[in-house]
């Protein structure tokens, strides 16, 4: 069975919902475009736009201590700078966060919404030309091969939405936990060319269920149960430019 893209996602903000995408333009030493281009900083945290460093996800809201922010869905409009949030279906708020006022007002609710969880009121940040709020300390994409996911299912007994994962690619058509061997090999995604670079290690954001903001599976453990270590899905940088799109072949190269 050939191996295909069956998903492609990207998450404006770092942290909150993803945005699916039916295709994508991949440039070397980049991630998706325009993915983790905003974040949430803790009050304590200090990013400086002139001169952005890396900072590790401790330094925002995220999933692994806030799993609240699972229970909003997010749009963001990238052609107007618009952020949209909902909860339960309902816009709980919206704003233009290209600017001051409009990053002021998500500010305003994530600090009511986020309140005894975090101390002090968090700043929505922007990744300036070049930076990326990634986990990683470096630019990459991260790769989800949804019959490893099934597999895992087979030991939790019950179904895993692979969007725990948050990943930017997900597979179809590999053999569970195949994607493990590709680690220091080269792929061709659709045109452009990736390089497996390690495995990622779950933490506990993977415990919280997408769309709910609780906590039910804890994957880390069942992982470490049924598999005898905690990694699921890749991490790839882009080697060769090109177009991927959703059904686009996955080949291993040379």
């Amino acid at each position: 069975m050939s191996i295909t893209v069956a998903g492609i996602n990207r998450f404006p903000v770092k942290g909150l919902s993803a945005e699916a995408l039916e295709a994508a333009d991949l440039t070397v030493g980049e991630g998706v475009a325009g993915d983790r281009r905003f974040a949430l900083a803790l009050s304590s945290t200090r990013f400086d736009a002139d001169t952005p460093r890396w900072l590790p996800k401790t330094s925002f809201l995220m999933l692994m201590r806030n799993a609240r922010l699972a229970a909003l869905e997010t749009r963001y409009d990238a052609g107007e700078g618009i952020l949209t949030i909902r909860r339960d279906g309902k816009q709980v708020a919206r704003g233009k966060i290209t600017t001051p006022v409009g990053r002021a007002m998500i500010e305003a609710f994530f600090d009511a919404y986020m309140r005894g969880e975090i101390a002090g009121r968090p700043r929505l940040i922007a990744a300036p030309g070049g930076h990326m709020f990634s986990d990683h300390q470096n630019k990459v994409l991260s790769i989800i091969n949804l019959a490893t996911v099934r597999d895992l299912e087979r030991v939790v007994g019950q179904p895993v939405d692979p969007l725990r994962f948050r990943a930017n690619l997900y597979l179809e058509g590999a053999a569970p936990w195949a994607e493990f061997d590709w680690v220091d090999r080269d792929i061709a995604v659709g045109e452009a060319g990736l390089r497996i670079t390690a495995r990622i290690d779950r933490c506990a954001a993977t415990t919280v269920r997408p769309g709910a903001g609780t906590r039910d599976i804890n994957v880390p453990k069942a992982l470490q149960r049924g598999f005898g270590h905690v990694d699921c899905g890749v991490y790839a940088r882009v080697t060769t430019d090109g177009h991927i799109a959703v059904g686009d072949p996955v080949v291993q190269t040379p």
